[in-house]
């Protein structure tokens, strides 16, 4: 499953004495330059967007199961663009419309999607679907016939419904 990456807020790392550098960031003994500062000498904002970008994946939808054995995706990026896997079969591209995209987003920032649990509560159906649901390194994981209003309202809002369940 692909990792959902969203643009972070800038602030401290948390680096300093006696502090581990965070994955990714200098080495110990390395030191970073200066902020850049403007021309009356206050601190220019960090390079880089803070709001996520066109490409960066909003959310991420798997489904696994059913009697063939399926394992399909679909990816939506913040610009509205996704593309949905199903099997060996070429994939499937397209774009949302802006409405669609915000409904979608909406659908994902809903405080009740928030509240979905994150594991199915009820018995699996044999040979049923189970549904993976990524957004901002959240999973959520449904079975068939398990979706919460708030969880069939991201559904609803998926382009074509979310991922296919044939192979």
């Amino acid at each position: 499953m692909a990792a959902l990456v969203l643009g972070g807020a800038a602030g401290a790392s948390g680096c300093g004495p006696g502090t581990p550098p965070a994955p990714g960031g200098p080495a110990s003994g390395v030191s970073t330059p200066p902020a850049p500062t403007t021309p009356a000498g206050t601190v220019a904002p960090p390079d880089g967007p803070e709001e996520p970008q066109g490409q960066e994946v909003l959310v991420e939808v798997v489904v696994n199961g059913g009697l063939a054995g399926v394992r399909n995706q679909l990816v939506v990026h913040h610009d509205g663009t996704w593309t949905s896997r199903s099997g060996t079969k070429p994939p499937r591209t397209g774009r949302m419309t802006p409405a669609e995209a915000a409904e979608l987003r909406a659908a994902l920032e809903d405080p009740a999607y928030a509240r979905v649990p994150g594991r199915p509560t009820g018995a699996p159906l044999p040979d049923g679907f189970q549904y993976f649901i990524t957004y901002r390194h959240r999973l959520v994981v449904a079975d068939d016939g398990e979706r919460p209003p708030a969880l069939q309202r991201v559904f609803d809002a998926l382009p074509e419904g979310g991922p296919p369940t044939g192979p």
